[in-house]
């Protein structure tokens, strides 16, 4: 399981098809909200991993 960066909720990566990556990690979301809040701004939300 993964978490969402954007919001903290527990995101199953095996079923999520909502991904990004940064600094060659991958993140997974729980909406296309947080995604779409994540690529505004990756920096912010991509040293949580």
């Amino acid at each position: 399981m993964a978490k969402d960066p954007v919001c903290g909720m527990t995101v199953d990566e095996t079923k999520s098809k909502l991904k990004s990556e940064h600094d060659g990690h991958a993140f997974y979301f729980c909406s296309p909200a947080c995604k779409a809040q994540f690529d505004r701004d990756s920096h912010r939300y991509g040293h949580v991993h």
